[in-house]
């Protein structure tokens, strides 16, 4: 029976991982049992933030010094680009270690799927739902999560398009959904989050055709996370949630902001999870929260709880990048740190100016 230990590591820059080298040498961290590693990169988080990518470049040339080529290609690479205001980067790594934990389940659940290598005339369409739908249903399977309601997040990392991809699809005679490669980032994310949403019975697939996705705010997920970057062209897509076929000290729990400054649904899960969260978290509490995972998004209506914002205003910076820097800080002031992986671009991700968020932590 495998259980699940998820570790928290510092970085100074995209490339630094000394953290984890630190904790490969002192035996904390096994790379051979390491799925995913998640990764709060400080680019600005569009288009053309390489930090992404060199961070997993970063990462693979640490793996391929413990473990064979064909694992490191194994695990998934989940880099989020952007960390305004007090947001602290650093790493999540993922284990699944074989045995019995003394600790018995149901406990944290972890798999790891891929899609296809994407063609850039499909992303931001159906197809790519329906890869990714394919893809959910098959990490569920390996992590022997049967039922949809006992996932509480899927993390997903997506490709956009940029001009060289959308040059090469008008050379086969094929065009893509948008010729604005920022945009494509936003279609990509909904995209994926309405396939998450329909491998876990939250939209009909009949409700979503090309037009819809972007678009339609009523079709949303309440456990879909998605980033995309210009690193790859496969979603990657790693599902979480609890199972009595893993052991372990780990559990999860999720919730759904309504907007930026509803910390009362990441309380209650919270609660659900054993802390107290009348306030801040003691120091003792801080200690038993592994982490935490959210989306966040500007609303389309200008608004936050009647009064204007600005953040779709500003010519300046881009409203992921306000965003981010907004719920990491409400947030921030619930859990009493920063080290907050809190991904920008809520596309079908909670309701609009919402989103989902998922707590993971050590069994109370």
């Amino acid at each position: 029976m495998p259980h699940a230990v998820m570790h928290r590591l510092p970085m100074s820059a995209p490339d630094d991982v000394s953290a984890l080298a630190a904790a490969i040498a002192a035996g904390t961290l096994d790379p051979a049992s390491v799925v995913a590693v998640l990764g709060k990169t400080e680019g600005n988080g569009c288009v053309n933030d390489f930090t992404r990518g060199f961070a997993v470049q970063s990462l693979k040339l640490l793996f391929s010094r413990h473990i064979a080529p064909d694992r490191v290609d194994a695990i998934a690479f989940v880099m989020s680009g952007g960390t305004e205001g007090g947001l602290g980067p650093h790493w999540l790594v993922v284990e699944a270690r074989a045995g019995d934990h003394a600790a018995t389940g149901p406990s944290l659940a972890v798999g790891v799927a891929a899609t296809r290598s994407l063609l850039p005339e499909e992303i931001g369409r159906v197809a790519q739902v329906d890869a990714v739908a394919a893809a959910v249903a098959a990490a569920m399977a390996k992590a022997g999560i049967a039922a949809a309601e006992d996932v509480h997040f899927v993390q997903i990392k997506c490709p956009l398009l940029t001009a060289e991809r959308i040059l090469e699809a008008r050379g086969r005679g094929a065009s893509t959904a948008t010729a604005e490669t920022l945009k494509s980032m936003g279609l990509s994310r909904g995209a994926s989050a309405l396939g998450v949403a329909v491998a876990l019975g939250e939209v009909a697939r009949d409700a979503i055709d090309d037009r819809a996705i972007g678009v339609d705010k009523t079709l949303w997920s309440g456990r879909a996370s998605t980033s995309a970057g210009v690193e790859l062209m496969v979603v990657e897509i790693m599902v979480l949630g609890m199972s009595a076929a893993w052991s372990g000290d780990l559990a999860i729990d999720h919730a759904v902001m309504a907007d930026g400054i509803d910390v009362e649904p990441v309380r209650a899960a919270l609660r659900r999870l054993g802390f107290d969260a009348a306030g801040q978290l003691s120091t003792d509490e801080q200690a038993r929260l592994r982490a935490l995972l959210v989306k966040a998004e500007a609303s389309s209506t200008g608004r936050l709880r009647h009064h204007r914002h600005t953040m779709l205003d500003d010519s300046d910076i881009s409203s992921t990048r306000h965003a981010r820097a907004f719920v990491a800080g409400a947030l921030a002031g619930v859990v009493g740190h920063a080290e907050i992986f809190v991904s920008g671009g809520a596309e079908h991700q909670g309701p609009d100016g919402g989103g989902p968020c998922a707590v993971i932590a050590r069994k109370a």
